[in-house]
C-alpha cells in the first residue's frame, strides 16, 4: 500500500521538485491579519481542541471536548465579524478582506499580496514542534539544508505532490516555536511555510445494539427518495475519495465498493467507525442502503488516534491524499472533518477545483457561535450542515454564510466496524450524504463540471428555514430525485428530435429565453446549452415568457410552459388535457406554499410539470405500457404524483 510520507532524510543534496516560490511583493516574516487579536490560547498549545459533540457547543468547565477556539475571523456583534471588503490591491490581487464567492472574507492564496504562512496570535490548532514547507524548483537543496541547520529543523519526510509539482517537506522544531520558524524560512524566501495544521473528524458516534433483523430503521432513504433516484442512477463507476479514519474494508455492506487505499500516517490503526461510516452512507448496498450505491470508494487513511488525543489529522496527511486522489482521477472527495485555516490545504482544494473535482466538507459541530471551520469555509468546498428527520437543525451545527446545503445527519444508522451497525450524528454523515447525491448526477451526465453540478443541486434543493440560502439551512435540503430530474430535464430541453414520436415530452415545446444578461445561478446549470427545437409533433413555438430573475436567485429562468398543440394533432397526447389542468393547478399551490415570487412561478410549474412527467414516462418505459393503455397509464401516475 503506498504511503504518504516518505523515508526520512538527513539532508536535502538530492531534494529536486517544481512547485510555487516564495510570494512575490511579501515583506519576509509580515503577519497576516487573518483574523482579531484573540489573546491567550485557550487550550494546550500545539494539538487541536476536538469539534465533537460529546458535550455540546460550549462543553463543560475544564473539558477539551467540544470547545470552541476562534481562529481566522473575528466575533462582532453579528457574530462573524468580517471586516467590509477593501478596493483592489496595488498588484491587481485580490484585496486582503475582499469577500469570497462563498460569503465569507477572501484569505489571500500563496503568491496573492498580503499572504503569510505565520499561524495567527492565539491559533494553537497545530502540532507544538513541527512545520511543513512547499519548495519548489527554484530552491535549491543546499539553500534549504542550510536553512534547516541555521534553524535547528530536524527533516523527517519528503513527499513528491503531483498536484502542484512541488515537494512537501516535513520538519520537527527543537524550541517548539512554530511561527517564528515560519518567519524565519519566510525571510529566506524559501518557499511556503506554515504549521503542520491538526484538523478533527466531525461525528458523535454512540454505539448502540444493532436493530433487529428486517427493516434497519433507515429514515434517509424515504426522507431522500433514494429508491426513486436509484431508478435513474446509482453512482455506477463514479470515483469518490473518502479522506477519513481507517475504514473497515470487509464491511458485509461495502463489498465490492473499495476500488483503492491509501495509506497517508503510516501509522497500524484499527478500522474505525467514522470511516467506515462515512463510506457506507456513501455506498452500502446490502443491509443498509447507501446514496450512490455502486461509487467506486478510494479510502484514504488519513486520521489516527495516539494515547491523548482522538482521531485526527494533520495538513500533511490530508493534502498527501488530497494528491493521491487527483492522481487517481477521482471525481469527487469527501472530507468528513473540520480545523484552522490551513493554506495549504486551501491551494490543494483549489487545484482540486480546477482539474474538475467536485469538493464537500462538513460545516462542523460547533454551534452557531463558533468562527467558520475549514475545509468547509473554503470557497472551492460545498459546505453541508445536519438536519435530522423532521427537517430541524441539528443545534451544534456550525452556521455561516458558507453554508450551503442540508442533509440528514441525525440519528443516522450507518455501518461499524466488524460487520457491526451504529446510530451516529453529526454533520459529517450529511457531508457523505451529499458526496453520493453528488455521484448520482455525475453518472448521469459524466462531463458536467463543479460548477454546473452545484447549481444542479443548489437550484433543486428544497428551501427550509427562511425562504432563500440562509445561514443556518444554506440552499435547504438536498434532494436527489428532484436534481436527476432537472438534469434529464436539461438534457431532454437540449435535444431536437427531427422524427415525431410519442414521448412523455410528446407535443411540448422547451424553449430557453434568449437574452444578454448572465443567466441566474439556477438556470446556467439547468437550461443552459443551445436553444431546444420542438419535441415530438411540431408546433409553432410558443411566446417567449418570464424574464431572467436579478443576479444570484436560484430560479429556473426562461422556460415556458408546455405549448397547447396547433392545428390537426398528429399524435396523440399521452396525457388529457384536464390532467395536464389540474397537475399544473397542483404545481402552482406548491409554489405558493413555498413563497415562490409570483415573477418566477411560470418557471417554477413549468419544471414542476415537466419533472412529473418525465418520472411517470419512465414508470411507463419500464413497466413496458404501451398503446391506449398508455393514456390512462399517464393520467393515473400525473394525478397521484
Amino acid at each position: 500500500m503506498p504511503r504518504a510520507v516518505g523515508a526520512p532524510h538527513t539532508t536535502f543534496a538530492g531534494l529536486r521538485s517544481h512547485g510555487f516560490n516564495h510570494p512575490p511583493g511579501a515583506t519576509p516574516g509580515q503577519q497576516l491579519p487573518h483574523g482579531a487579536d484573540h489573546g491567550r490560547a485557550g487550550s494546550r498549545q500545539g494539538r487541536a481542541l476536538p469539534h465533537g459533540l460529546e458535550h455540546g457547543p460550549a462543553g463543560p468547565a475544564g473539558s477539551r471536548q467540544g470547545r470552541t477556539l476562534p481562529h481566522g475571523v473575528g466575533h462582532g456583534p453579528t457574530g462573524l465579524g468580517h471586516a467590509p471588503p477593501r478596493g483592489p490591491s496595488p498588484s491587481g490581487l485580490p484585496a486582503i478582506n475582499a469577500i469570497a464567492r462563498n460569503g465569507l472574507p477572501h484569505r489571500p492564496f500563496p503568491g496573492e499580496a498580503g499572504f503569510t504562512g505565520v499561524p495567527p496570535r492565539g491559533e494553537t490548532r497545530f502540532v507544538s514542534n513541527e512545520m511543513v514547507v512547499h519548495v519548489g524548483a527554484e530552491v535549491s537543496p543546499q539553500a534549504l539544508d542550510a536553512a534547516a541547520r541555521r534553524l535547528g529543523l530536524t527533516p523527517i519526510s519528503s513527499q513528491s505532490l503531483a498536484l502542484s509539482g512541488g515537494r512537501l517537506v516535513h520538519f520537527r522544531i527543537p524550541s517548539g516555536q512554530v511561527a517564528d520558524a515560519v518567519r524565519m524560512l519566510e525571510a529566506e524566501k524559501i518557499g511556503i511555510a506554515q504549521p503542520n495544521y491538526v484538523f478533527q473528524l466531525q461525528q458523535d458516534v454512540h454505539a448502540a445494539a444493532p436493530p433487529p433483523k428486517g427493516d434497519p430503521a433507515q429514515y434517509v432513504i424515504d426522507k431522500l427518495h433514494l429508491h426513486d433516484a436509484h431508478g435513474i442512477a446509482s453512482g455506477t463507476n463514479v470515483a469518490v475519495a473518502v479522506i477519513d479514519s481507517l475504514v473497515d474494508t470487509a464491511h458485509p455492506d461495502l463489498a465490492g465498493s473499495i476500488a483503492g487505499q491509501f495509506d497517508a500516517v503510516a501509522a497500524t490503526d484499527k478500522p474505525d467507525e467514522h470511516g467506515t461510516g462515512m463510506t457506507g452512507a456513501i455506498a452500502a448496498h446490502r443491509r443498509l442502503l447507501g446514496v450512490a450505491p455502486r461509487a467506486r470508494i478510494l479510502a484514504i487513511h488519513a486520521f489516527s488516534p495516539d494515547a491523548q488525543h482522538p482521531q485526527q489529522a494533520t495538513t500533511q496527511n490530508i493534502v498527501a491524499g488530497i494528491d493521491w486522489a487527483i492522481a487517481k482521477g477521482v471525481r469527487i472527495i469527501n472530507m468528513s472533518f473540520a480545523g484552522p485555516y490551513d493554506p495549504l490545504l486551501q491551494l490543494a482544494l483549489k487545484k482540486a477545483r480546477d482539474k474538475g473535482v467536485v469538493l464537500i466538507a462538513a460545516a462542523g459541530n460547533m454551534g452557531p457561535q463558533s468562527p467558520p471551520l475549514y475545509p468547509a469555509a473554503d470557497e472551492n468546498v460545498i459546505a453541508v450542515t445536519a438536519v435530522d428527520e423532521s427537517d430541524k437543525l441539528m443545534p451544534q451545527a456550525n452556521q455561516g454564510a458558507h453554508v450551503a446545503l442540508a442533509a440528514p445527519g441525525v440519528n443516522v444508522l450507518e455501518a461499524a466496524p466488524r460487520a457491526s451497525y451504529n446510530f451516529t450524528t453529526g454533520t459529517s454523515v450529511a457531508a457523505a450524504h451529499v458526496s453520493g447525491v453528488a455521484a448520482l448526477i455525475l453518472e448521469r451526465n459524466p462531463a458536467i463540471g463543479p460548477a454546473a453540478l452545484e447549481e444542479v443541486l443548489f437550484s433543486t434543493a428544497r428551501d427550509l428555514g427562511a425562504p432563500g440560502r440562509d445561514p443556518m439551512f444554506g440552499y435547504g435540503l438536498v434532494d436527489p430525485y428532484r436534481a436527476l430530474n432537472a438534469l434529464e430535464a436539461k438534457a431532454v430541453a437540449g435535444r431536437s428530435l427531427p422524427v415525431p414520436e410519442t414521448t412523455a415530452s410528446a407535443n411540448t415545446q422547451v424553449t430557453v429565453a434568449t437574452t444578454s444578461a448572465k443567466p441566474p445561478p439556477g438556470a446556467a446549470g439547468l437550461v443552459s446549452g443551445a436553444p431546444a427545437g420542438p419535441i415530438g409533433p411540431a408546433t409553432p413555438p410558443a411566446p417567449k415568457t418570464g424574464a431572467v430573475s436579478p443576479a444570484g436567485k436560484l430560479t429556473i429562468s426562461g422556460i415556458t410552459p408546455p405549448a397547447p398543440p396547433v392545428g390537426p394533432a398528429t399524435t396523440e397526447l399521452d396525457e388529457s388535457p384536464a390532467t395536464m389542468e389540474k397537475k399544473r393547478q397542483t404545481c402552482g399551490q406548491d409554489a405558493a406554499a413555498m413563497g415562490v415570487r409570483a415573477s418566477e412561478m411560470p418557471d417554477y410549474i413549468a419544471v414542476c410539470v415537466g419533472e412529473a412527467r418525465l418520472a411517470c414516462l419512465k414508470q411507463a418505459v419500464a413497466q413496458k405500457v404501451r398503446g391506449p393503455e398508455r393514456r390512462d397509464f399517464m393520467n393515473r401516475c400525473l394525478q397521484g404524483s
